[in-house]
């Protein structure tokens, strides 16, 4: 830890730029730089002495294995450049004091009362002081902290903005009073209990494992509390194509009953073959008890768990491809994923409002436009929000410009790949 005043120095010397340029890219050093002075300038307004801190989390991307985790299944995500950054100092008492941009006055929490307060329900409070609640459950280190934010991971397009935010905030407790010695799957874990706990919302561990772990990571769901993660070591900056969401602006309104539908119909079929989730079966299984499995789960249930199996097995193969440098089969993967979620998964068209295609249209448009020369799928939940698209490069500009003028501007966004260990930033420009 060091002194606000010297990282102050450093961001005007540009003392930062070598971490700047590694987390955001070569081209965001003066931008990113703005942010972090803009950050601890406003840090420095706050009366207070004391070593600060300044840590980042960053959002994720779901490269393959969409909707395998919740039955035990294989995942393949990638952190981004899009992130959470976060100036803090230790405080005395409990109290915590966080200002975040976007969040009028500030966020408050006494770290000595970590129950669950049915009126924080949805609320950045209720997340922080979940996190809380996860570290002094484990027996970590808590304390009261100042702290200034500011979130960079764009809210409602997938990337996960809440789990980056209660990673950041575990981060935060880690480095200031636990010497860095929390590891990213405890991080992940706390920020999932604040999310079921705390704020309201079921979640699985994903988002937040993948925000804890960065780079791009093969994550193993065959026992959830326990998850087998493996780091795939590829460069997609230096492939020809660029990775990008498209927002659609479709509405998550209304659609939880779309969601919850999905593992709870995987797991009616794959209890008619005596399993309590979808782990283990296999295709033939599933097609030799087709009938029955008809007859006593539905046509779509059958269908959910064929895409399942195949998924989990595809989000293995797109790790492996990854790692031995394959883009070209990864590609066909990833066209792979995107059919099975249109045809068995059936999570790019909402019944609830039918006339409503935004996810079909995207990706139509972007088929008609890459002309089998890169690939496209949904990416996460489905039914609205956010498609992925690798896009020859060469041709980005003009894809973003084609889809934008359907879906507005800033509709697509390129990202890019973070790798692991940049979570506490330095003055002297390590990170």
């Amino acid at each position: 830890m060091t002194d606000l005043k010297e990282y102050l120095a450093a961001v005007h010397s540009h003392g930062l730029d070598r971490a700047l340029a590694e987390l955001y890219g070569e081209g965001e050093t003066d931008r990113q730089g703005l942010r972090a002075a803009s950050l601890l300038e406003r840090m420095a307004e706050w009366r207070g002495t004391g070593p600060a801190v300044l840590v980042s989390a960053p959002g994720r991307t779901e490269l393959g294995g969409n909707h395998t985790d919740h039955n035990h299944g294989v995942v393949l995500a990638a952190a981004v450049s899009f992130d959470c950054l976060a100036v803090a100092r230790a405080s005395e008492g409990n109290r915590i004091r966080v200002k975040s941009e976007g969040f009028g006055g500030t966020i408050e929490v006494d770290c000595a009362d970590t129950a669950p307060r049915k009126t924080e329900e949805g609320t950045p409070e209720a997340l922080i002081r979940g996190v809380v609640h996860g570290f002094a459950q484990a027996g970590h280190v808590v304390g009261g902290f100042d702290a200034c934010v500011s979130g960079g991971v764009p809210m409602g397009v997938g990337l996960s903005s809440s789990a980056a935010f209660e990673v950041c905030m575990g981060q935060v407790l880690n480095q200031l009073f636990n010497e860095g010695r929390v590891t990213p799957l405890e991080l992940a874990r706390f920020g999932q209990q604040a999310e079921n706990v705390h704020f309201g919302k079921p979640c699985g561990l994903m988002d937040q494992l993948a925000c804890a772990a960065q780079g791009v990571l093969s994550i193993d769901f065959a026992d959830p509390a326990s998850p087998v993660t493996r780091q795939v070591d590829f460069d997609f900056g230096a492939t020809d194509y660029q990775l990008a969401v498209v927002d659609t602006g479709g509405s998550h309104a209304d659609l939880t009953p779309e969601y919850a539908a999905i593992p709870a119909e995987m797991g009616r079929a794959a209890r008619v073959l005596g399993q309590e989730t979808a782990r283990g079966l296999t295709v033939a299984q599933v097609l030799d008890a087709a009938p029955t499995i008809r007859r006593e789960a539905g046509d779509r249930a059958l269908l959910r768990l064929l895409h399942f199996i195949e998924e989990s097995d595809r989000a293995q193969a797109q790790a492996e491809a990854l790692a031995q440098g394959d883009m070209t089969a990864f590609l066909r993967l990833v066209l792979a994923s995107g059919d099975s979620s249109w045809r068995l998964l059936q999570n790019c068209v909402s019944t609830i409002r039918p006339e409503e295609q935004p996810i079909p249209l995207a990706l139509t448009l972007t088929e008609r436009f890459l002309g089998g020369n890169g690939a496209w799928r949904i990416q996460g939940g489905g039914f609205a929000g956010t498609i992925q698209a690798y896009v020859p490069r060469d041709r980005f500009p003009d894809y973003q410009a084609y889809m934008e003028a359907v879906f507005g501007l800033g509709a697509v966004l390129p990202l890019r790949v973070r790798r692991p260990g940049l979570d506490l930033i330095l003055p002297d420009g390590e990170a």
